[in-house]
């Protein structure tokens, strides 16, 4: 029987293309707004595009936080992409403006360190040799569209559970984190779901923990 999984829909990320790269990697996926569904899933995907602060306010208005802790508690999968990566770290800081994030990371969000933003395009990703995340990928390429990034590689005082493993990329002058597994928490700043069978291989690997 196929992984039920949710794919959290609170406005905030194109969940259609999520559907199918995630139906494709083999799970049973279902698009819904309801936080019971989504606490009761076997894996949840919390995808986000956009604003920090936008997408922290649509989240909490579903009760996202609720369900992001109410499954970490209990060491229940959650993926999150994008923007959605980026609310699991304790701030974003956006022209000027810094608003709470989940705070399941210390650290920050900020401006990506580059001439030209948004970075919008493909780049390779440097991971522990350890990573399940990556397993079986090797140096493929993954696509990526943001302005802001996280930095800090100090996550265990705050890890979801175990020893982190932080993944890199770079652009411009700037290496920013690309990727988090962080126990049942995995945590991607490139789209897997845009990125072709290399995004594919990974949600596959994610599909298999659940």
């Amino acid at each position: 029987m196929k992984p039920r999984i949710v794919l959290f829909d609170y406005g905030s990320g194109n969940v259609r293309s999520g559907e199918r790269a995630l139906d494709r990697a083999g799970g049973s996926v279902h698009v819904s707004s309801s936080a019971e569904a989504a606490i009761e899933a076997d894996g949840v995907v919390i995808p986000g595009v956009g604003a920090f602060a936008a997408c922290m306010a649509s989240l909490t208005s579903v009760d996202g936080p609720r369900v992001v802790k109410e499954r970490l508690g209990d060491g229940r999968p959650v993926f999150a992409i994008c923007v959605g990566h980026q609310v699991m770290y304790a701030h974003g800081a956006e022209h000027g403006r810094s608003t709470p994030g989940l705070g399941i990371w210390p650290g920050a969000v900020e401006t990506v360190d580059a001439r030209v933003l948004p970075h919008m395009g493909w780049n390779t990703v440097s991971a522990a040799p350890s990573s399940a995340m990556f397993a079986g990928i090797g140096d493929q390429r993954f696509y990526f569209v943001h302005s802001y990034a996280a930095h800090d590689d100090e996550l265990g005082a705050a890890s979801a559970g175990g020893t982190p493993l932080t993944a890199w990329t770079s652009y411009g002058e700037d290496r920013f984190v690309a990727a988090v597994e962080d126990g049942a928490l995995w945590s991607t700043q490139f789209h897997p779901e845009k990125s072709g069978d290399a995004g594919i291989s990974l949600l596959r690997n994610w599909i298999a923990t659940l």
